[in-house]
């Protein structure tokens, strides 16, 4: 199975699969990762493909490249979607892919690139606070990009933002969400606390440092026992 690109074409082999349940953590063994193709219209198909290829695939397109999948040598539009991962390793245990028309215009979520640098950052003048790292988008499924970049190096004061409203409008796709929403800003340093030290703390019953004052209460309570202790009258013996 192997996966190839052909011009602006990425192309992968992948073939049926018999195999289900807990018999899959086998292909998994084995380099195998299972996988699920749905879509409108169309019969859900359980398949299997090589795990390095896929890899390297996802790398290449993420969830937003459109990519064909070769399966008994028709070839099917798919976007990946629904990509399990396992929670310690990280390695791929499963992933759907929906089949789309590709007369029909649909939406993605689309990553945020920033690219160059802040002169306000370089200058220590503020930090970046990043409020967006992705964008829906409205586009036919060969025109969804893969992300979108977004230009940094006008931000040169505290309080600078860029809006989804200042990105420039490019051929091919539309975003759908608010104008007004804030993608990256500016901010004041966030000022440091620093917790005061605590008092040292003297064991209790031990001596008083040299010419510290003895606690209050205690040199007046034994001498007013010494007192007591003198004054108390004989007891009469009979």
């Amino acid at each position: 199975m192997v996966a190839k690109k052909t011009s602006d074409k990425i192309v992968l082999d992948v073939q049926k699969r018999e195999i289900n349940g807990k018999k899959v953590k086998q292909l998994r063994k084995e380099g195998i990762l299972p996988a699920n193709i749905y879509g409108k219209d169309f019969v859900s198909q359980a398949i299997s493909l090589n795990t390095h290829d896929f890899l390297k695939t996802y790398k290449e397109a993420g969830e937003t490249q459109l990519i064909y999948l070769n399966l008994d040598k028709k070839e099917i539009p798919v976007l990946m979607h629904n990509l399990q991962l396992h929670s310690v390793s990280g390695h791929p245990l499963h992933v759907d892919f929906r089949k789309i028309d590709l007369t029909k215009k649909i939406e993605a979520h689309v990553p945020l690139k920033f690219i160059n640098e802040s002169p306000a950052v370089h200058q220590n003048k503020g930090d970046m606070l990043t409020i967006l790292n992705a964008l829906t988008v409205e586009a036919l499924p060969g025109s969804i990009p893969h992300d979108i970049e977004i230009d940094i190096s006008i931000l040169n004061e505290v309080d600078d933002e860029i809006r989804i409203k200042d990105l420039k409008t490019v051929a091919g796709y539309s975003v759908k969400d608010d104008p007004e929403s804030v993608i990256v800003k500016i901010a004041e340093h966030k000022e440091e606390v620093i917790a005061p030290e605590p008092a040292p703390e003297v064991a209790e019953g031990g001596p008083a440092a040299e010419g510290e004052a003895p606690a209050e209460g205690e040199e007046g309570s034994k001498e007013q026992t010494q007192k007591k202790e003198e004054t108390k009258p004989e007891e009469k013996k009979e």
